[in-house]
């Protein structure tokens, strides 16, 4: 039996593949560490509760006390790291707990990962870490090779966390991948992103606010297809190696909000362009080959598709979203203790 220490696993991109785990690897024991913050839910976890194999532990990945016990208590044999601050707007707002979180934390998990004698360590990380494009460059995308050049304080403390897992594997010989993802949309996301924001929006016939003239590129990856490009990297990856993990469906800000409005047939008037954020990237695009070439992996779910699903999603789950709007889930996420380290 694999164990796998999941951390972030409340939240969007680490609930998914825990429920991506469950399905694939019924046979593996998954033990998910999150400290419950506003963009976690447990609620969101509470199909994988009910499952002998699975374990929830409320604690922080930047408390050591904390990390070594369940290390000690469960000895995984993977740690893959979704722990993290992701919302750029917050991190202009507050960079402090963004360090925090997604650079001490990252070091607290890896010496943790290093005293335990854990197999492997996968940090999840943002294709932001590369800065943007130019958007009359649409030849030019993303490469493993790509400068980092961070844009944001949130992007800034990814790629030092990047960093420092690259300078752990060559000087303490530390089996760690790193994979780096373009936007992902799907089930569970927190909306305060683009997607379930405009969604929301659109439901409440409230404005939807676009910054700029909505001409920022994304490259929008489904949760599930990056969900089993980790898995992959996890046990077929070589060590010390980043791979780019990318959707290719670039859209623009203003087409995906009008594909929303579309689906939901809401008029385009609900549209309402606002002051543009400092430092906002122009464009971001992966090229995912090496993936492809090393693990056979390539996105599986259009982009047409996929946010049909979500919205579908989003539709048949009005009660986890009014849960989160209400703000009735951090009285849930309060009665869960923290684990005593």
């Amino acid at each position: 039996m694999t164990k796998i220490l999941i951390t972030g696993g409340a939240g969007f991109i680490g609930s998914n593949f825990i429920y991506y785990q469950l399905k694939q690897h019924p046979e593996d024991r998954l033990i998910c560490l999150d400290c419950l913050t506003y963009a976690g839910n447990i609620a969101t976890l509470r199909q994988a509760m009910e499952q002998e194999q699975f374990r929830f532990v409320k604690g922080d990945i930047a408390d050591r006390k904390t990390v070594e016990a369940i290390m000690e208590e469960e000895t995984p044999d993977y740690v893959v790291n979704f722990a993290a601050e992701s919302h750029v707007d917050r991190s202009i707002q507050d960079p402090g707990i963004f360090l925090k979180t997604n650079v001490i934390g990252t070091q607290v998990l890896m010496d943790a990962c290093l005293k335990y004698g854990v197999t492997r360590f996968h940090q999840v990380s943002t294709d932001e870490v590369y800065g943007d494009l130019p958007l009359d460059r649409q030849d030019q995308f993303f490469l493993e090779t790509t400068p980092l050049k961070p844009s944001s304080p949130y992007s800034a403390s990814k790629a030092a966390a990047d960093l420092l897992v690259g300078a752990y594997c060559r000087t303490y010989g530390l089996s760690a991948t790193i994979s780096r993802c373009s936007n992902n949309y799907g089930p569970y996301q927190f909306p305060e992103k683009l997607i379930p924001l405009m969604i929301c929006k659109a439901l409440a016939n409230e404005q939807l606010p676009v910054y700029g003239k909505g001409e920022n590129i994304r490259d929008w990856l489904y949760v599930e297809d990056h969900c089993a490009a980790i898995d992959k990297i996890l046990r077929q990856g070589r060590p010390g190696q980043v791979y780019n993990v990318g959707g290719h469906h670039e859209y623009t800000n203003l087409e995906v909000v009008k594909t929303i409005l579309r689906v939901l047939q809401k008029p385009e008037s609900l549209i309402s362009f606002v002051t543009d954020r400092p430092g906002h990237d122009l464009r971001y695009a992966i090229d995912p080959q090496k993936i492809l070439t090393e693990l056979n992996w390539y996105p599986q779910t259009d982009f047409s598709e996929g946010i049909l699903r979500t919205i579908w999603w989003y539709l048949k789950n009005k009660a986890w979203l009014e849960n989160i709007l209400s703000k009735h889930y951090l009285k849930e996420n309060e009665k869960i203790e923290k684990v005593n380290a």
